[in-house]
């Protein structure tokens, strides 16, 4: 999941001096997600855009980017910029995921969440 964006981030830093490579990625990333969900998934098989949302990586990737621009080092982005991805994926979904968590008393069964 970190592979490609921080690709993109060496070459444009080494190339460019932009310290905007894993965002650029991340953001072309999602433009082709979403472009693959509607036409595909809404369009083709009528599943609810809802159900098939691709996960938030923006927040990771836009720290990682900040990390190499303080840094100025691949190792120090590498160590704490990849754990900052990982920490922060769960919390930037959680806005999308929290409807889901919800209790709902179905009419012959037990209360569960709707992501049972």
């Amino acid at each position: 999941l970190i592979t490609f964006p921080a690709a993109t981030q060496y070459f444009m830093w080494e190339k460019m001096r932009l310290p905007i490579g894993a965002t650029f990625c991340v953001m072309t990333l999602h433009f082709g997600q979403w472009m693959n969900r509607v036409f595909n998934f809404y369009y083709w098989a009528w599943f609810p855009v809802n159900f098939t949302t691709p996960s938030l990586m923006i927040p990771s990737a836009i720290f990682l980017d900040v990390m190499l621009m303080m840094t100025g080092s691949y190792m120090f982005t590498a160590l704490f910029g990849g754990m900052g991805w990982s920490l922060l994926f769960y919390p930037a979904n959680w806005t999308w995921l929290a409807p889901f968590h919800l209790a709902v008393k179905h009419p012959s069964g037990p209360l569960m969440s709707i992501a049972d």
